[in-house]
């Protein structure tokens, strides 16, 4: 535990526990929950003590930036390794040229609506979500009421699964014309894109890559492989030193663990 530490922001649940090993509890039976912070007796504020914060982190892999590009082709690592396995396998739910207006939780760049819905099924106060093909936008939605269907073209909405495996047929996937800009660990020269996807899977820290064809229009970087990655552990956004509370992490993953 991390006393005298809060890793501030990324809550998606609070409730109140008699102490902190109660907390970690809570996170560890919590698929949704990465890391937590507690508030003790002697916490400043005399109202919120006894309050447990848990916290969530991606361990999807998403590019930060997502576009049309010519000449480029984009893919994922065959390699890619997601915590939660479950023996029972399951078809997405897709609503096909639907959109699902408002209650929106957050959008991010998804290269797909499977990717989107494995985003989704990831993050424990997704509802729903909707995902914009012309732009790559993944929306998340947050609403437990209500779920309109709205006709749209160029939209495919859907719901998460939680309970069962998706498909990783949108890993297997390449996107032509589809440029996964940003997060490069390092590039080299390479025949084709099959040989730059292959590199990826090898490199265990490569989780998706962008490969520059021979038509790409800067003539420089043609034939060009870039290994990319983001971090998809759990990793508070920010870490504070803060008087009389203690944060600590899921136990999920430990041997042994309560």
């Amino acid at each position: 535990d991390f006393k005298d530490v809060d890793f501030f922001g990324a809550d998606y649940r609070v409730f109140f526990t008699a102490d902190y090993d109660e907390c970690q509890r809570a996170c560890t039976q919590d698929p949704g929950c990465q890391f937590f912070t507690f508030l003790n007796k002697d916490f400043s504020q005399s109202d919120i003590r006894f309050k447990c914060h848990l916290k969530f982190s991606w361990s999807v892999p998403a590019p930060p930036t997502v576009e049309r590009n010519a000449g480029l082709v984009s893919g994922f690592s065959q390699n890619n390794q997601f915590p939660q396995q479950i023996a029972t396998a399951c078809e997405g739910k897709f609503f096909q040229s639907t959109d699902i207006p408002g209650s929106d939780l957050l959008s991010l760049p998804a290269a797909s609506s499977e990717h989107c819905q494995v985003l989704c099924s990831a993050h424990p106060q997704c509802s729903y979500f909707s995902f914009i093909s012309n732009d790559f936008t993944c929306y998340l939605k947050n609403n437990l009421n209500v779920m309109v269907l709205e006709a749209k073209e160029g939209i495919v909405s859907g719901l998460p699964a939680r309970f069962c495996q998706l498909s990783d047929n949108w890993i297997k996937l390449t996107f032509e014309g589809v440029d996964f800009r940003g997060s490069d660990i390092r590039n080299e020269q390479l025949d084709n894109a099959n040989a730059c996807q292959t590199k990826c899977t090898e490199d265990l820290s490569c989780q998706f890559y962008t490969y520059l064809n021979d038509n790409f229009s800067d003539a420089a970087v043609r034939r060009r492989c870039f290994l990319k990655r983001v971090i998809t552990m759990p990793a508070p956004p920010k870490v504070n030193k803060l008087d009389n509370v203690v944060s600590g992490f899921s136990l999920r993953n430990c041997v042994n663990a309560v």
